[in-house]
């Protein structure tokens, strides 16, 4: 997956993680424990995204210090 398609990605998690905080903050005690539960997943996600954008990134800087980074003609 591409950089920019992860940072898209990140970018639509973090939304959806202030939107649960956002509507767990404001819900009924009845509904908390769906709220958290699905908030758990989004955060859990938002984390895996993050690493997974940090790894690319290190990935290519690493690629093209070393001097085996694909040139472009």
């Amino acid at each position: 997956m591409s950089i920019r398609h992860l940072a898209t990605d990140l970018y639509r998690s973090q939304q959806k993680v202030e939107k649960l905080e956002k509507a767990l903050a404001a819900a009924a005690p009845s509904e908390l424990a769906a709220i958290e539960e699905e908030l758990r997943g989004a955060r859990a996600e938002l984390q895996l995204l993050r690493k997974m954008l940090d790894g690319e990134k290190e990935t290519g800087l690493s690629r093209s210090r070393s001097g085996f980074a694909v040139k472009k003609r």
